[in-house]
């Protein structure tokens, strides 16, 4: 199973985290990008120091730059990396973009359609391009001649949809794992309906993982996580709350209310279980393989929480490695 790995927000340099993660067996590295850190430039650099290991967006956001600019940094890549990038694409938070991009959040999940098959159009088509959708409208310019797959992360129906019409992967988060597969079945509709195969849509879903040697520890870094995203993200919060409608409830009162102890103690043993992966080395690893071994998961992407303790970080980086 081809085991990917995102690049911790809070990790000084990717590029040394790159030459590790690649000398471990991973086989791909992503990097999100939300502010102070370019991720088409960080990968570059990581491109640089590596020479196998994929090499991809987690994600950039639909409203930050143009289908054209989207698809000639990834075709950069693409080349300096010799065939290694990946470009993963996702509408991103109200707050994000509106409050930081200043744009509006106006119907996220065409946007992200028309993002996503535009900028796949530019990079993988032939001759030139030219398109006319409800927010873009191009002309006549020469495709890039790249071969670059487009992925899109989605949680809710209309961007799963997005998703099944134009996407080549999927890269869902925080839709509990018990749920992966009935929510696949939207995308893989929506492809059938477009003459599309699903098996060819690659899904990679974030995989949320502490180890420690100390399991409530593990577990304590998981609540974390699940606690922001269900407190700071409504389109989060209704992922969430369709396994755990109660507690994704009480998560997201305590969050809203400045609690945020409360709110990780929210987070129940069970939706740790359906969101994460969390225990000693030899319990994350059955976890883990269990995941992996689910007919819905292509490559699993290890996600380690923002604020992990450096030695929960190291002993996860180095547990769940392919080798």
């Amino acid at each position: 199973m081809p085991t990917g790995i995102l690049f911790p927000n809070d990790e000084p340099d990717l590029a040394s985290f790159a030459e590790r993660v690649e000398s471990l067996g991973y086989r791909s590295l992503w990097t999100g990008e939300l502010w102070t850190r370019d991720a088409f430039v960080a990968l570059t650099r990581a491109a640089e120091v590596t020479s196998d290991i994929d090499l991809g967006t987690a994600i950039a956001n639909v409203y930050g730059r143009t289908p054209a600019t989207l698809a000639q940094a990834a075709a950069t890549l693409d080349r300096v990396s010799d065939g290694r990038a990946r470009l993963g694409l996702g509408t991103s938070t109200r707050k994000a973009v509106e409050d930081l991009h200043g744009m509006e959040f106006d119907n996220p999940a065409r946007r992200l359609h028309e993002t996503a098959e535009l900028a796949g159009e530019f990079l993988n088509g032939s001759g030139r391009v030219s398109y006319d959708g409800d927010v873009f409208e191009v002309a006549d310019f020469p495709a890039l001649g790249a071969d670059v797959p487009v992925y899109t992360a989605a949680l809710g129906p209309a961007t799963r949809r997005a998703t099944g019409r134009v996407a080549d992967g999927w890269l869902p988060h925080n839709i509990p794992f018990s749920r992966l597969s009935v929510a696949f079945e939207t995308v893989a509709e929506t492809a059938r309906q477009r003459d599309r195969d699903p098996d060819e849509i690659t899904v990679a879903p974030y995989i949320p993982a502490a180890v420690s040697d100390d399991p409530e520890r593990a577990r304590e870094a998981i609540r974390g996580h699940v606690a922001y995203y269900v407190g700071s993200g409504e389109g989060y919060r209704r992922a969430v709350a369709r396994q755990f409608p109660d507690a994704a409830e009480a998560v997201a009162d305590a969050w809203a209310a400045g609690e945020r102890e409360r709110a990780r103690a929210e987070v129940t043993d069970e939706m740790v279980a359906d969101l994460g992966v969390a225990g000693t080395p030899s319990e994350a690893n059955e976890q883990f393989d269990r995941l992996a071994s689910m007919d819905v998961i292509d490559d699993p992407l290890v996600v380690i929480p923002n604020g992990t303790a450096q030695e929960i970080k190291t002993q996860t980086i180095e547990a769940l490695s392919p080798s």
